[in-house]
């Protein structure tokens, strides 16, 4: 169990840096699509931290079900602020979604949701180091 905490955390803080050099080289799409790895990850290790006899997380890219399935007592403006992240997993992803998408991530909207994704991280790591 312990492996895979370590395992979903480290590998969000790699993406967390990824996400922030996607900013920088202005692949603001790209940038949002890992900030929703990043929170993702971290919900995966808060899941298999709070139930120790599962082998895997749940098969689930939807963040705020997966804040749900932690027992997370997110408040309103959190779950807004995951249900935007949510969106970038599939606008990213897939070509009819995609233009759309370019077209909104601006350097200010991509600015505005790496600052919630980087709160909304601070909170989950909070959570995972709790006992």
């Amino acid at each position: 169990m312990g492996n895979l905490i370590v395992h979903w955390s480290e590998s969000s803080d790699r993406d967390c840096q990824t996400m922030l050099n996607n900013y920088k080289s202005k692949d603001y799409n790209w940038a949002l699509y890992i900030g929703h790895l990043v929170l993702e990850k971290l919900l995966k290790a808060i899941y298999i931290k709070k139930h120790p006899t599962e082998t895997q997380p749940p098969f689930t890219h939807n963040l705020i079900k997966l804040c749900t399935m932690c027992d997370l007592q997110a408040d309103t403006s959190v779950i807004e602020k995951l249900g935007i992240i949510n969106t970038f997993n599939i606008e990213a992803k897939y070509e009819d979604e995609k233009r759309e998408f370019f077209a909104r991530c601006t350097k200010e909207y991509t600015e505005e949701h790496i600052k919630n994704i980087k709160e909304i991280r601070t909170w989950l790591k909070e959570m995972l180091a709790r006992k």
